[in-house]
């Protein structure tokens, strides 16, 4: 049975340009199997806290470890959830078969959008990336947001016959960093597309990429401080450069440095994180790793500082 998404494309796009997105983190239990009690009592909290959208089994969700029927039930499950209160917007991605039928399978599920990540580890010509995106927009009527990272860089060359072939095609979120790639990217489209800031711990970049056009971006943080985050938004939105230099300065930038100690932490900081504030979501999925002791000691240190510890 097809649950129709509340949100058309065009809503979509409007929903999420204008707020803080969040992309919650997956509960595992201590086998790592799906804890499905778990991943309800966080989403709940992340409902209560009202972001712009959300983004379901995601970067931070471990879409790459979760099999296709862990991310329909996750997806399923979380759109019944907001109720249509928020848009819930389901991962597709790994080979073009596969993530046309992931996309098919959110429609039915009823989210309202898709994150189309990029395919599984191969590298692809500009044409081969735009036959990919095009193929999935095509598979569903869900607005689609393309993931610009990794083996993916969607740059300027491709969007524009894209958005005239693809009229779902409603967001750009942008994973590279590459300062002028984004400009060209917006420079081109304009508004067409709703672009989010979708690098890691993206609140390093939200100052800069709100010049470029970037007005919103999904915070991990938002997971086990979404107060903090929500309040960092608002000063980066109104351009508080003194509220968001502090908190880059006392916060932010001490956090990434305990990020950056290993590959992969940028996940497995998040459920630490969650853990702290005694939400624990469990650990992670091979091939991540979990914080060690005493880098559980110190992000716990860092979170006291603002108060949840």
């Amino acid at each position: 049975m097809r649950h129709p998404s509340p949100y058309s494309p065009e809503e979509l796009k409007v929903a999420i340009g204008d707020g803080l997105l969040s992309f919650p983190v997956t509960a595992f239990d201590d086998r790592l199997e799906l804890d499905e009690t778990r991943y309800a009592r966080n989403f709940e909290i992340v409902l209560e806290h009202a972001p712009a959208g959300i983004f379901v089994a995601g970067g931070t969700g471990e879409f790459f470890s979760l099999t296709p029927q862990e991310v329909q039930l996750l997806v399923r499950r979380s759109a019944e959830m907001a109720g249509g209160r928020m848009p819930v917007i389901a991962p597709a991605g790994m080979g073009t078969r596969t993530a046309c039928e992931l996309a098919r399978e959110a429609e039915q599920a009823g989210a309202a959008g898709i994150l189309l990540f990029p395919p599984y580890l191969t590298e692809s010509d500009p044409k081969g990336l735009a036959a990919h995106i095009e193929q999935v927009c095509a598979a569903t009527r869900l607005g689609v947001i393309v993931y610009s990272r990794g083996n993916a860089r969607v740059g300027a060359e491709i969007l524009p016959a894209l958005a005239e072939r693809c009229p779902n095609l409603v967001g750009y979120k942008d994973g590279v960093g590459d300062i002028e790639l984004m400009t060209r990217v917006y420079t081109t489209m304009g508004e067409r597309l709703t672009y989010v800031g979708g690098l890691p711990t993206a609140e390093t970049f939200a100052l800069p990429y709100l010049e470029m056009g970037v007005t919103t971006y999904s915070s991990a943080i938002f997971n086990f401080l979404p107060e903090w985050a929500k309040a960092f938004y608002a000063a980066v939105r109104r351009r508080d450069h003194e509220h968001v230099y502090r908190e880059l300065r006392e916060f932010v930038m001490p956090y990434t440095s305990l990020r950056n100690r290993r590959r992969g932490y940028a996940v497995s900081i998040v459920k630490a994180g969650m853990r702290v504030v005694g939400r624990d979501a469990g650990g992670v999925r091979p091939p991540l790793t979990d914080l060690d002791e005493a880098e559980m000691e110190e992000l716990r240190a860092l979170i006291a500082t603002r108060g949840r510890a």
